[in-house]
């Protein structure tokens, strides 16, 4: 059995794809059947999210593609930048995964299906459109792949964390 374990950026041919709903390009250890039928297994970093386009490479050499599967989302469009920008609050404010498409003018975001945040979404003006689409939400912001508990941050961060950091208190002496 093939197994992919390398993620890199540039391969002079691609052997096969492998198509992945966004829940499997999250996990870090799996089985899985390329296009061609062929059945390998996946071993990625921990924290690792595959996108549309990545390319690993296997213990043989062959290079696999991603694919992103088409799976049950929703386009959620507004009349306004601003109202698209309030929709995209609420759903950050309930830790929703959210795919940011689009220009200022015709942006939209792309949720997975979920008849609750429908209901929010057209409460806040929305236009709320179910669709079978390929979902790439926008990664975390603290890491390249979102959040996982547990797990040492600080060389992802933006900014760096000091290890102890003194709060100062207009009481304290100089």
């Amino acid at each position: 059995m093939l197994t992919l374990h390398t993620k890199i950026d540039h391969a002079e041919s691609i052997s096969d794809q492998l198509v992945l709903p966004y829940d499997l390009r999250e996990k870090s250890r799996q089985r899985a059947t390329l296009i061609s039928g062929e059945e390998v297994a996946l071993f990625t970093v921990r924290g690792t999210v595959l996108r549309e386009g990545d390319l690993l490479k296997g213990d043989d050499g062959r290079v696999v593609q991603i694919v992103a599967a088409k799976e049950p989302t929703y386009r959620v469009q507004c009349a306004t930048p601003r109202d698209l920008l309030r929709c995209a609050f609420h759903l950050g404010n309930r830790h929703t995964q959210a795919q940011v498409d689009g220009d200022v003018a015709s942006g939209f975001l792309r949720i997975r299906q979920d008849s609750v945040l429908k209901e929010m979404l057209e409460g806040l003006g929305a236009t709320v459109i179910a669709e079978e689409a390929a979902f790439q939400p926008e990664s975390g912001a603290y890491q390249g792949g979102g959040h996982h508990h547990g797990d040492d941050h600080r060389s992802n961060l933006l900014a760096p964390v000091p290890l102890r950091q003194k709060i100062h208190r207009p009481s304290d002496s100089h």
